[in-house]
């Protein structure tokens, strides 16, 4: 079934335009284990750490990682419970997070050499010539890469 979707806006702006936001600050994920998410999205996916902050009272850390700095990119924010025993659910709601690679066999041959877990190999996605692929984080989280120029 074919869907059509208006160019025009169906409802009054609830704000005006200079006080509308501006951008996605972050994405967070709370993992089990920070160090070996560290090792990962450092590691293998070459981003950066970009500030962590332990809050000993509220037993957890924050972690964002990023390809540039917090106040020009969107980052990811990893959320380490100390006291998490058991696997968090992931639900049937999250999707992935999506990032940008240049080569695409490249990046999957250099994953795979890495450890990473390739769920999807590099392809053309359905009813698409855009290349993409899909892996895995320590805590089965997805992550698709897709081919960009």
């Amino acid at each position: 079934m074919d869907y059509e979707i208006s160019t025009q806006m169906s409802a009054d702006p609830r704000m005006d335009l200079t006080e509308r936001p501006t951008r996605i600050l972050h994405t967070m994920m709370r993992v089990m284990d920070l160090q070996r998410s560290l090792d990962f999205y450092i590691g293998a996916m070459g981003m950066q750490l970009v500030r962590r902050q332990d809050y000993p009272t509220g037993r957890f850390t924050l972690a964002f990682l990023g390809y540039g700095a917090e106040d020009d990119s969107t980052v990811l924010e990893l959320t380490h419970n100390w006291d998490q025993t058991e696997p968090y659910a992931q639900g049937t709601a999250w999707g992935h997070i999506a990032i940008a690679v240049t080569d695409i066999h490249a990046v999957c041959a250099d994953l795979a050499e890495f450890g990473v877990n390739i769920v999807r190999p590099p392809g053309p996605m359905k009813h698409s010539a855009t290349l993409i692929a899909f892996i895995e984080d320590p805590d089965g989280y997805k992550i698709e890469l897709i081919q960009r120029a």
